[in-house]
C-alpha cells in the first residue's frame, strides 16, 4: 500500500490539494482512502455527499480517541487507583488535552495503513512544523520508554522500596511495565508506517518569500528525520499573461520561487481558481493528472564513506538540503550523535563501525553535512 502525507505552511491549501490528489488517483482506478483530522471537517464541503467511485473519506475524531484511551487506561489500572483512593473519571467528563490530535492522527495512520481493499492512503496532515514534530514522535517516545522503563527492570527494583514508603502501597511494577510494553508495541507499529519505503511526503505552498523560508526550515526537519519529500505542489498559481500590472508582478514572483524549488524537487503547478474552492465542481477542476502520485523510490540510508586509506577517516554523510552552517550543531554522547538543524533536533544511534571512532570534525557543503570519524586504536580491530 502507498501512503502519501500532504502538508505545507499554514494557509497554503493543503486540505484542498489532499482532496484533489485523492480524487485524481481514484479517477485512475486506484482505491483511495482520504484521511483528515482538521477541525470543522472541510473535506465534506469539498468532496460533497457521496464520494467519487473508488474514494473513501474518513475523519479523525481526536476527542473520542482521547476519551477511549483514557477510559481504557483507567480500567487497566483500576486496582492501583483503588489502593490510593482515586476516583476514576467518567467518559462524559473527559475533554481532550493539548497534543491529543497528534496521537489520534498517528493511530489513525496506523489503522489506515492496514486497511483492506486500499491502494493509496492520502493523509491531510497538520501544518508543516507540526507535521515534522508529529512524525518524529513515535521514535522519540520509544526512546524515552526504553530509558525510563528499561526491560531489565533495574529502575523498578531500585525505586520500589522508596515508592512503597511514600505511597504506603506496593509498587505496581508489573502493571507499569505491561503498559509500557503495550505502548512501545503500538509506537513501533506507527514508526514502521512512517519509515516505510511506501510512505512519502508531498509539500503544498503558494510560491513566495514567506513560503520559501517555511519550506526551507520544514525540509530541514524532515531531512533530519530521514523522511523523503517527493514533490512540491505550487498552489494558487496566477496566469502569467495577466493584463493587470499587480497580478503580473505576483505571477512573476510565483514563477521565480517555483523555478527555484524545481531545481531541487519536482514541482506540480496548480492554477488559482480566482476564488476559494468550495465544492465538488471546483475540486474536479483541480484534480489534474499531474497530482496522481507515482510509486515512491526506496529510501536511502545515510552513507558511511570509508576513506581510511587516503585520509585515515570514515565520513558519515547526512543530507540536509537548504541547511546553513549557523543552523547546525552536533554533540557525540556515547554511541549516539545529537544533531541540531535549525529548530529541529534528533538523537541518532551511530552505526557499529563509527562507535569505535572519535569525532574529528564536520563540514557542510552542497546540502550535505559530512561528519568525520577517526578510528580509535584501542577499539579498532587490528589487521595482520
Amino acid at each position: 500500500m502507498h501512503t502519501l502525507l500532504i502538508t505545507g505552511p499554514g494557509g497554503a491549501g493543503r486540505t484542498t490539494v489532499a482532496a484533489a490528489t485523492a480524487l485524481a488517483a481514484a479517477r485512475h482506478g486506484q482505491r483511495v482512502l482520504l484521511l483528515s483530522g482538521d477541525i470543522g471537517d472541510p473535506l465534506t464541503a469539498l468532496v460533497g455527499g457521496p464520494a467519487a467511485p473508488g474514494l473513501r473519506v474518513a475523519r479523525v475524531d481526536s476527542g473520542e480517541e482521547f476519551r477511549e484511551e483514557l477510559v481504557a487506561l483507567q480500567q487497566r489500572g483500576s486496582a492501583l487507583l483503588g489502593m490510593v483512593g482515586a476516583r476514576p473519571l467518567g467518559a462524559e467528563e473527559i475533554t481532550e488535552l493539548p497534543g491529543a490530535e497528534q496521537f489520534a492522527l498517528l493511530r489513525a495512520l496506523r489503522r489506515a495503513a492496514a486497511a483492506p481493499d486500499t491502494d493509496l492512503v492520502v493523509v491531510d496532515m497538520p501544518p508543516l512544523h507540526q507535521t515534522v514534530a508529529t512524525l518524529a514522535l513515535p521514535a522519540q517516545l520509544r526512546r524515552y520508554l526504553a530509558r525510563l522503563l528499561p526491560a531489565e527492570r533495574q529502575a523498578a527494583r531500585a525505586l520500589r522500596p522508596v515508592l512503597a514508603q511514600l505511597a504506603g502501597v506496593p509498587m505496581p511494577a508489573q502493571w507499569l511495565y505491561e503498559t509500557a510494553a503495550r505502548w512501545d508495541e503500538e509506537l513501533a507499529t506507527v514508526q514502521a508506517v512512517v519509515e516505510a519505503d511506501s510512505t512519502e511526503l508531498r509539500l503544498v505552498a503558494e510560491p513566495g518569500p514567506a513560503a520559501n523560508d517555511a519550506l526551507r526550515i520544514g525540509r530541514l526537519g524532515l531531512a533530519l528525520q530521514q523522511l523523503p519529500v517527493s514533490a512540491v505542489v505550487a498552489n494558487r498559481m496566477v496566469p502569467q499573461d495577466c493584463a493587470d500590472p499587480w497580478l503580473a508582478g505576483l505571477a512573476a514572483q510565483q514563477e521565480k520561487y517555483a523555478a527555484e524549488w524545481a531545481a531541487e524537487l519536482p514541482v506540480v503547478p496548480l492554477a488559482h481558481l480566482g476564488r476559494d474552492p468550495r465544492g465538488p465542481q471546483d475540486l474536479e477542476r483541480l484534480a489534474t493528472d499531474a497530482l496522481v502520485p507515482e510509486p515512491p523510490a526506496p529510501r536511502r540510508a545515510w552513507a558511511v564513506e570509508d576513506r581510511r586509506d587516503t585520509d585515515g577517516v570514515l565520513v558519515w554523510v547526512v543530507p540536509l538540503p537548504g541547511a546553513h552552517k549557523s543552523d547546525l550543531d552536533l554533540v557525540r554522547r556515547g554511541d549516539e550523535l545529537l544533531l541540531t538543524a535549525g529548530p529541529h533536533r534528533r538523537i541518532v544511534p551511530l552505526p557499529g563501525a563509527l562507535r569505535r571512532c572519535t569525532v574529528s570534525g564536520a563540514a557542510l557543503a552542497d546540502g550535505e553535512l559530512r561528519v568525520r570519524f577517526t578510528p580509535d586504536p584501542g577499539l579498532w580491530p587490528r589487521t595482520r
